[in-house]
């Protein structure tokens, strides 16, 4: 679990390991069709998107492939976004990712950018990895901005599960 956050913080957000009790505070986040505008191939039902993420977020934690936290708003103590560090392959290389999303009635706050600053912080003061990534599909404006924000260039185009992406990468 070296990858996780847990116990890590900012100033306005607290990391934690996701629970499955997150279920119903994180289901809007599928419910929004803008969520998953970018990304083809998700369940269409909303109930059956999020369990698949949960799914993947707990196997990732047994596997110690990182994965994303909990990101709880210190002020009200609600589930505000998920972010973290995900071991990825991208054109069969093994790299390390700055993960993150943001439930709709958090959007253009500063979450993504707050908590994705924290996970770079965290990997290169741990030295994980010399350069980190971002996923980010080639249409998706806000994710792009956040990746720029946390001094991310873009590094190449390709394709990431049948999406056209572009990975922006960060150096130590």
């Amino acid at each position: 679990m070296k990858y996780l956050l847990n116990g890590e913080s900012t100033e306005r957000l607290k990391f934690r390991n996701l629970k499955e009790s997150d279920f119903d505070s994180w289901l809007p986040f599928h419910e929004d069709s803008r969520s998953s505008e970018f990304w083809d191939g998700l369940p269409n039902d909303p109930k059956t998107a999020c369990k698949q993420q949960f799914n993947r977020v707990f196997e990732r934690y047994e596997q110690d492939l990182g994965g994303m936290n909990a990101l709880i708003c210190k002020k009200t103590n609600l589930l505000v976004g998920l972010c973290g560090l995900l071991i990825q392959t991208v054109d069969n290389i093994e790299e390390l990712e700055i993960g993150y999303s943001i439930l709709p009635e958090y959007w253009k706050k500063g979450y993504a950018t707050e908590a994705a600053k924290k996970c770079k912080e965290f990997a290169f003061n741990t030295n994980f990895r010399d350069s980190l990534i971002s996923i980010i599909h080639t249409d998706n404006l806000p994710s792009i901005k956040v990746a720029l924000a946390n001094g991310m260039q873009p590094s190449k185009t390709t394709k990431y599960h049948n999406n056209p992406v572009q990975i922006y990468r960060v150096f130590n």
